[in-house]
């Protein structure tokens, strides 16, 4: 089986076993009582995406990886937003979704025994989506001290564009030929 039927497989298999579940407990209301969630709701997300992960590993179905980092990651902000009643930092979280991207990247690569590739690939979504959570954090009120460095993003940002632009500028001069 290759790793795209694998992972269709365990969405199945996910699929059924909730579907399952949840129609028992509209015939039958006392199963609801006899698994007890002391969790509250965002926990859930983690636990699927904890889920979703280790059947990508047991399947070999690392594709999986990237929406169970995804899924988890989500969790964990509806989490830190539940606990704490700040709703209003969505208006910035939602640039960590490109990390938890990286985060399932990484390892994806790793159990496909690519480890630089996912480094590589992993850490530059990560960095990506730190950035953007600096500079939204610092512009739409996240913490104090982000307010201050979001300047510096931009800044970065700018300096990266240049260095770049010179690199390409230098790479397309070709030399000149003397004909003699």
């Amino acid at each position: 089986m290759d790793t795209n039927r694998n992972g269709n497989a365990v969405i199945g298999v996910l699929l059924l076993l909730a579907g399952g579940w949840f129609l028992a407990q509209r015939f039958f209301p006392e199963l609801g009582s006899l698994i007890q969630f002391d969790v509250e709701w965002p926990m859930l997300l983690v636990g699927v995406g904890a889920l979703v992960l280790l059947l990508s590993v047991l399947f070999r179905s690392p594709g999986l990886a990237v929406p169970a980092a995804i899924l988890a990651g989500l969790g964990g902000i509806f989490y830190y937003q539940n606990q704490s009643g700040d709703w209003g930092s969505w208006s910035y979280m939602w640039t960590l979704i490109p990390g938890f991207i990286g985060v399932g990247t990484l390892i994806k690569n790793l159990l496909e025994g690519r480890f630089f590739a996912g480094l590589r690939e992993g850490l530059t979504a990560v960095a990506f989506s730190a950035a953007l959570f600096v500079f939204f954090s610092g512009i739409l009120g996240g913490t104090d001290w982000l307010s201050t460095l979001w300047p510096l993003i931009l800044i970065a940002v700018g300096i990266s564009i240049l260095v770049r632009n010179f690199q390409e500028k230098r790479a397309d001069r070709k030399p000149d030929i003397i004909e003699q």
